[in-house]
């Protein structure tokens, strides 16, 4: 049997609160260790003592897959992990020391023992593991510390400038190769309103979104789909706040009815994110005589930004546009929102839609500064939508996806982060992955203001704001 010991300690400029809280829950850790691949939390509710997560390790690039639980929980002192896989066994042990109000020092132990492999290979193992522990210390300072906007290096400046090879990155690929990953900015006392969030990206987010405290809102047209991701919440982050409004979004009057449900009862609103999106194969008009690519990606989100606007307003809140990467090879065609001429093509009726609100996003953040307006693009995720809109593409896909986690990320950073909140340099903006991207790349594809205008116009003498 083969055993390496392995210890480091760092000072983190976070509160120990923070820290504690951030890794006491272990499917954080593919957020930080680029020796893990993904992690979950298989025991329903807020980690404790006894909760057990399952990994899949990066071990020189292949997936492992390895069960850990969590053995010790001495709130702001001690976490004690066991984990074990094919063949090893490890024993994490992590220490916290608040230094003064907003620093703590962490001691992470590791012993790791391999059943089949001699202990004379140690020599050549000990190097690994050590830059293992070196790696994962450097992220877990980057997801805690350094997890501000992204910086973007030259080459992925180029390459999202060509286009198709800047689309590499909307794989798992781009989610990886983030400075930081790390979610642990705390939400306690906001609120926060989700449309479409009963599966995929919108589940995903809520389910971070109350880990890190949020009081949430939760947006869908089903009743029985909505009480099941409330449960499906609570089982990932334990007790929290849930208001469940049933709302038809692709109906205008319905949407209406909700932001009057909202202003009444409500009295504070922190941040909207309007998540809810469809993409269909095939035309159609709503009973209200929109077509209903564009009532449910661009009608309705502009209505229920704009009627809750007051409400986020008073809060200095945010506002978040889910859009689509697909809108770089869509321009906007100001004439024909509803798409009348020529054959149909849902894919790019989806992405001039949410062109539409992009540009619409960009015209706010000018005339609204009480509120940080923000679009973002999630890149490529296998969620239920995709697979039913884009089969092909799912399929041939698939090993290249993200999941839905990864793909919300930037939403929820965008959401809980203070450095994209009213009166910071990034107030508002296009993101993906944390980074600032340019809206337009290809010629005929950019929104200038006049045409923003005229749409707004229209937008609004739909809707009715």
């Amino acid at each position: 049997m083969l055993t390496l010991p392995l210890t480091r300690e760092l000072v983190l400029d976070r509160p120990l609160a923070d820290c504690f809280r951030y890794l006491a829950d272990f499917s954080t850790t593919g957020q930080w260790d680029p020796g893990v691949f993904e992690a979950d939390k298989h025991t329903p509710g807020a980690a404790a003592a006894g909760s057990r997560f399952a990994l899949r390790l990066n071990v020189l690039g292949r997936s492992v897959p390895a069960q850990y639980q969590l053995v010790t929980r001495d709130e702001n002192r001690q976490l004690v992990l066991h984990g074990e896989g094919p063949g090893f066994t490890v024993v994490d042990t992590l220490d916290f020391e608040a230094r003064g109000q907003a620093r703590t020092r962490l001691r992470y132990q590791a012993v790791m023992r391999w059943e089949a492999i001699p202990a004379r290979i140690a020599p050549l193992l000990k190097p690994w593991a050590e830059r293992l522990g070196d790696q994962a210390m450097t992220g877990l300072v980057r997801a805690l510390v350094e997890d501000g906007p992204e910086q973007l290096p030259k080459r992925e400046r180029l390459a999202q400038k060509l286009v198709v090879p800047g689309m590499v990155a909307f794989t798992r690929r781009g989610w990886r190769t983030q400075h930081s990953r790390g979610l642990s900015r705390r939400l306690d006392g906001r609120t926060v309103a989700i449309t479409g969030v009963t599966a995929g990206l919108g589940l995903a987010a809520a389910q971070e979104l109350a880990r890190l405290g949020a009081r949430l809102i939760l947006i869908g047209r089903d009743a029985d789909r909505l009480a099941a991701a409330q449960q499906t919440i609570r089982d990932f982050a334990g007790p929290c706040e849930l208001l469940p409004y049933e709302a038809e979004l692709s109906s205008l009057a319905d949407t209406q009815r909700l932001a009057e449900r909202l202003l009444a009862e409500q009295p504070e609103l922190d941040v909207l994110i309007n998540n809810a999106g469809a993409l269909f194969a095939e035309r159609g008009d709503t009973a209200e005589g929109h077509e209903r690519t564009l009532a449910v990606n661009l009608l309705s989100p502009a209505l229920l930004a704009k009627r809750l606007e007051p409400l986020l307003a008073r809060r200095r809140g945010r506002v978040i546009n889910v859009v689509s990467g697909g809108l770089y090879l869509q321009g906007l065609v100001l004439d024909d929102l509803d798409y009348q001429r020529g054959p149909f093509d849902g894919t790019k009726a989806y992405a001039r839609a949410k062109r539409g609100l992009l540009a619409l996003t960009r015209l706010w953040a000018e005339d609204e500064p009480r509120i940080a307006w923000h679009a973002m693009h999630p890149g490529w995720a296998a969620t239920p939508g995709v697979a039913r809109s884009l089969p092909d593409f799912d399929r041939r896909m698939q090993p290249f996806l993200r999941t839905p986690r990864q793909g919300a990320d930037t939403m929820v950073w965008l959401a809980s982060h203070p450095a994209v909140g009213v009166g910071s340099a990034d107030s508002s903006g296009f993101w993906f992955d944390r980074a600032q991207r340019p809206d337009a790349l290809l010629p005929g594809t950019a929104v200038d203001t006049p045409t923003a205008m005229s749409l707004e116009a229209e937008v609004r003498l739909r809707g009715g704001w």
